[in-house]
């Protein structure tokens, strides 16, 4: 499946959430998609986590004391 054919799924079934559940449902369908999207581009090791990840222990919970 193309990406052109993939998009224009996404711009159907966004259309019909508005079409359903007005703006909010509009917004409510984006925001899954971008959550969709994002599941799928790690699932296929596109996306690297490893920003989001802190290095600092005490962000962890776990303090040492000096």
């Amino acid at each position: 499946m193309t990406t052109s054919t993939i998009g224009l799924f996404v711009g159907l079934l966004l259309a019909i959430a508005a079409a359903a559940g007005g703006f909010t449902g509009f917004l409510f369908a984006v925001i899954l998609a971008v959550v969709g999207f994002a599941v799928g581009r790690y699932i296929d090791g596109e996306l690297d986590v490893s920003m989001f990840q802190s290095r600092d222990a005490f962000s962890r919970g776990r303090r040492h004391d000096r």
